[in-house]
């Protein structure tokens, strides 16, 4: 094995490193479920589901209390959001893989992110409780967080196999 091959599986076999390119494949992974949705409900106009909104960036601008953000400042705002938050967010993934395997530590990851959602939304007074979302609405934030969740535990899992 050569220096840099050496040198690049130790590195990818460091949790942090791994977890957050896990966590961005999973991110990336949410957003390739999202255009694949719009495709399939070309009808649909507008938001999917509260994630896909601009309901985030409004989040983090008022976090942030800044004052007259724009639609597209909160988009902005938004996928900085989902970018940041679903990278770093595959360092829990990390740390449960750690202590359980799969598939448990994959459903503890995906519990805690879904319990997330379906809970910080509403209490930071942006979307209505969840057994109030409209049924659409919840099926997409569900399908688009299991496709997440499986990118994370799956890349994670891989490179963690390469890295050896």
């Amino acid at each position: 094995m050569t220096e840099v091959k050496k040198r690049v599986g130790w590195a990818m076999n460091r949790m942090p490193i791994r977890s957050i390119l896990a966590g961005s494949a999973g991110t990336l992974a949410l957003t390739l479920a999202y255009a694949t949705e719009r495709r399939i409900r070309q009808g649909q106009s507008g938001q999917l589901d509260y994630d896909d909104s601009l309901v985030p960036g409004q989040i983090v601008a008022s976090i942030m209390h800044l004052p007259h953000v724009t639609d597209r400042e909160d988009n902005e705002l938004g996928l900085t959001l989902r970018w940041g938050y679903g990278s770093v967010f595959g360092l829990w993934h990390g740390i449960l893989h750690r202590r359980f395997s799969e598939p448990l530590a994959g459903t503890l990851f995906g519990a805690t992110l879904m319990s997330a959602t379906l809970t910080l939304f509403p209490l930071l007074g942006r979307t209505p409780p969840p057994w109030r979302w409209p049924k659409d609405v919840m099926a997409t934030s569900l399908g688009t967080h299991i496709a997440y969740v499986v990118a994370v535990a799956t890349v994670d899992d891989r490179i963690r196999q390469l890295a050896g």
